[in-house]
């Protein structure tokens, strides 16, 4: 057996660019885990917020771990240059077409065995409107936040 530890993903959006990335191991989901859940819990208090400072918190966290998914996942990107020079992660995430970023963005969260709904909702990170509580404070999701 060979085993290949990435695959090759082709561009919809601009043919003949292609992205390496990683496969999930267990070495690699951890590593990612350990990435993410400081942020993620960051995003968790912000979201639960209702003003828009909260808002634009929540916000900047979630294209913070979007980027971050994309560092971890892309180890390449074949046939797209920017600006004269091969692209890089950083060069596309900096400086490339947003279309390609969130399509190498979903290849890698695909990766991470993220259904389509749980990569929409990932990259969602807006406030809701609504009461959470008598008080309008937030609690922790699962929760009973009144009775």
């Amino acid at each position: 057996m060979n085993w290949n530890s990435r695959k090759v993903v082709a561009s919809k959006e601009r043919p003949g660019v292609e992205f390496v990335v990683a496969l999930m191991t267990f070495g690699r989901r951890i590593e990612l885990m350990r990435q993410v859940r400081d942020l993620g819990r960051r995003l968790e208090y912000f979201d639960a917020g209702q003003d828009a400072k909260n808002g634009m918190e929540a916000s900047l966290l979630g294209a913070e771990i979007d980027r971050l998914y994309l560092c971890w996942g892309v180890e390449e990107i074949r046939g797209l240059e920017i600006d004269g020079l091969a692209a890089t992660v950083d060069s596309l995430i900096d400086h490339g077409p947003e279309e390609l970023f969130v399509e190498a963005l979903a290849a890698v969260k695909a990766e991470c065995g993220l259904d389509e709904n749980e990569r929409k909702n990932s990259s969602s990170h807006s406030t809701s409107s609504f009461q959470t509580g008598p008080g309008g404070t937030a609690g922790a999701a699962g929760d009973t936040v009144w009775t």
